[in-house]
């Protein structure tokens, strides 16, 4: 199975099991929980993302302290995209024998600096000695009413804020070896040090009638905003390459920057279905009835693959 299919399956067999918790409005399938508290406290929104060596970094390619910005960037962005505001998180470490204590104090200290800069404190944690290092970010946002993958509507516009395809741009100019161009340095700071848009998140909240945040790819993560809102989607290919940033970087290592656009992961940019315009946000589409992803060209309407990263995909 992949890991859309795991995570059904998944999803499936814990439904069966009756959690006996009353205010449960979102469970598994969309970027984080959604938890009402009532009262002054609202909703939660509750998320975990896990960084794994070798899977998501590698040593070599990233300063301990930005591994520990990433992975608690990766968790903000989830709470971003559901409109809510950090409040506050939980951090548990894997760490093998390799792992010294300078770089656990490194990698602490870019996990502050993300945390500050989203507004969101690590409150606690866990530590523990394992064969391979993982980081796992718990993080807790609280909202009025929380945007979730399932409600865009034909007629709605598809608005983005943020880069797309940057980062893997970045990623892909690390892996080649040798000295970074210059036109790529932007690239790779993108990839190096992505930044959860907390603040897009916080705009789109009273408009949206849908969200998601792009970690896996554009098209990858729209399409699960389809399937959910049991809709097509139509991206503009025009849209996507208006970024001049990306353009350069792309062709400095010789790379479509379209493709990077559409599966390129790891950027956090946020994606909105709505009537209207959002503030941070710009135009890349249109919600239209049917099912799947469109791109439309200048030589006309093409049906898009959905593919990004899939942790379990061949």
């Amino acid at each position: 199975m992949d890991e859309t299919a795991r995570i059904a399956r998944i999803a499936h067999i814990l439904a069966a099991a009756p959690c006996g918790v009353d205010g449960v409005e979102v469970g598994i399938g969309d970027d984080a929980a959604v938890l009402f508290a009532g009262g002054v406290a609202g909703r939660m929104v509750w998320t975990i993302d896990e960084q794994v060596e070798g899977v998501h970094f590698r040593r070599e390619l990233a300063a301990w302290r930005d591994v520990g910005w990433r992975s608690f960037q990766a968790a903000a962005s989830d709470v971003a995209a559901m409109g809510a505001r950090p409040w506050c998180a939980l951090c548990a470490l894997v760490l093998p024998e390799s792992v010294d204590d300078a770089a656990l104090e490194e990698l602490t200290y870019g996990q502050r600096e993300a945390s500050m800069a989203v507004g969101a404190p690590i409150v606690g944690g866990n530590l523990s000695r394992g064969p391979g290092f993982s980081i796992a970010t718990t993080l807790l946002g609280v909202c009025e009413s929380a945007v979730t993958r399932a409600g865009a509507k034909p007629g709605d516009d598809l608005w983005m804020a943020g880069q797309v395809g940057l980062a893997a741009c970045g990623l892909r100019a690390l892996l080649g070896g040798g000295v970074v161009a210059e036109d790529a340095k932007p690239a790779v700071d993108a990839w190096r040090r992505p930044a959860a848009l907390v603040g897009p998140g916080l705009a789109m909240a009273n408009v949206a009638h849908a969200a998601v945040d792009v970690s896996d790819g554009l098209a990858r993560d729209v399409g699960h905003l389809a399937e959910a809102s049991g809709v097509a989607v139509i991206l503009d290919a025009s849209e996507l390459l208006s970024d001049a940033v990306l353009i350069r970087a792309a062709e400095g290592i010789g790379c479509d920057p379209l493709d990077l656009a559409l599966y390129g992961g790891e950027d956090y940019a946020l994606v909105a279905a709505s009537p209207l315009p959002i503030p941070g946000f710009r135009r890349i589409g249109r919600i239209v009835a049917g099912a799947g992803l469109v791109l439309r060209t200048r030589g006309g309407d093409n049906p898009l693959l959905v593919r990004g990263f899939d942790h379990f995909g061949g």
